[in-house]
């Protein structure tokens, strides 16, 4: 059967629309809480908004895959049109199209990608792939525009019968998708989500993006001279791991979240970054600077920001899960903050700086 039909093309480009905008707005949050502007803010309560954010942003980038593939097949006939072009606005609508294609399917591919921490490409992804997101949104925008008469025309009735099972089965195929994936951030799916990447294998019960082997401080973390360097205005208090564990301790049910989309929940131990900064003579709710021992990569040092060090929930973590860390999981110390990305949930701490 030709599934072409105004109508049907019409009904799956809305679609696509509103699964392809929530994954923008979503990716966008990410991007801010990774690399926040002067203006922006992120709370660090709820403790798993940024765990909702990030999953619905995965999540809604893979409904988009069998949503994208339909609309393509749907308007794959008229790609054989002649004349090709008809006129200057007809011109302009094919390049749209052409953009629109190109940016939408080079996201959700990079994306997949993405999730699978497979970067078979030069090109460093985040840079990349938040730009053309908004290529790929403004031609999404143009296009709506341009088509919106027959938009508006075309959901006011009812596909034909012979088009509604094309329909019924991209409807289908996109609630399958999300299903068979969702279960890396939805814990209620984990049993039926047979292509969920991540769950709670490896190290005490938690996945690991990146060992300590791959970070090469697997020596560092493990020295004995291993020294916590505190710096504030009124000069810099080291800590050896003893001293770290004499201080007065909280524990903590808190998810780790991944920029991947996959999230798991696990009880965190050691001492609060308010209580560190009060013995080190600083306040809470002074920014800090994080230095890790992994000098390589773009994560090495990250900032947390006043909202984050003022609250108690946010820690120089030394336990998980009832056991001392493991050096995947940032042994000596590692900073686990509510509601903050798991790359900027600094591993093999080795300095903190107030700013």
């Amino acid at each position: 059967m030709n599934p072409t039909s105004e109508r049907v093309t019409s009904r799956i480009g809305l679609a696509l629309a509103v699964t392809f905008t929530l994954c923008f707005v979503t990716g966008l949050i990410s991007h801010l809480v990774q690399h926040p502007p002067s203006w922006f803010g992120w709370p660090s309560r709820p403790v798993w908004l940024y765990r909702v954010t990030q999953g619905t942003h995965v999540i809604s980038g893979i409904a988009s895959v069998p949503l994208l593939l339909a609309k393509l097949w749907s308007v794959f006939p008229k790609l054989f049109e002649r004349p090709v072009i008809r006129s200057l606005p007809h011109a302009l609508e094919r390049l749209s199209i052409l953009v629109l294609s190109a940016a939408v399917f080079f996201e959700l591919v990079t994306g997949l990608f993405n999730v699978a921490q497979n970067y078979p490409w030069t090109f460093y992804f985040p840079q990349l792939h938040y730009a053309l997101a908004w290529v790929a949104i403004g031609s999404i925008l143009v296009h709506i525009a341009v088509k919106l008469p027959i938009v508006r025309r075309s959901v006011a009735q009812a596909p034909e019968p012979s088009r509604r099972a094309f329909l019924r089965t991209t409807w289908l195929a996109a609630g399958v998708a999300v299903v068979a994936t969702a279960g890396a951030t939805v814990p209620l799916l984990r049993t039926v989500s047979g292509l969920s990447w991540r769950s709670d294998k490896g190290p005490q019960g938690l996945p690991v993006n990146r060992t300590a082997e791959a970070a090469g401080v697997l020596d560092t973390a493990r020295d004995p001279n291993w020294r916590l360097s505190v710096v504030t205005p009124k000069g810099t208090k080291t800590y050896s791991l003893e001293e770290l564990r004499a201080l007065p301790r909280v524990s903590a049910e808190l998810p780790i979240a991944c920029v991947e989309g996959w999230s798991e929940s696990a009880s965190w131990s050691g001492v609060s970054l308010p209580e560190l900064l009060r013995h080190a003579g600083s306040a809470p709710g002074t920014p800090v600077r994080v230095f890790s021992l992994e000098k390589a990569g773009p994560y090495g040092i990250s900032d947390l920001p006043g909202e984050h060090t003022a609250d108690e929930l946010t820690l120089l973590a030394l336990e998980l899960n009832g056991e001392v860390l493991d050096a995947d999981h940032g042994f000596p110390c590692r900073i686990i903050a509510p509601n903050r990305p798991g790359v900027l949930q600094t591993k093999w701490v080795t300095r903190l700086e107030t700013l």
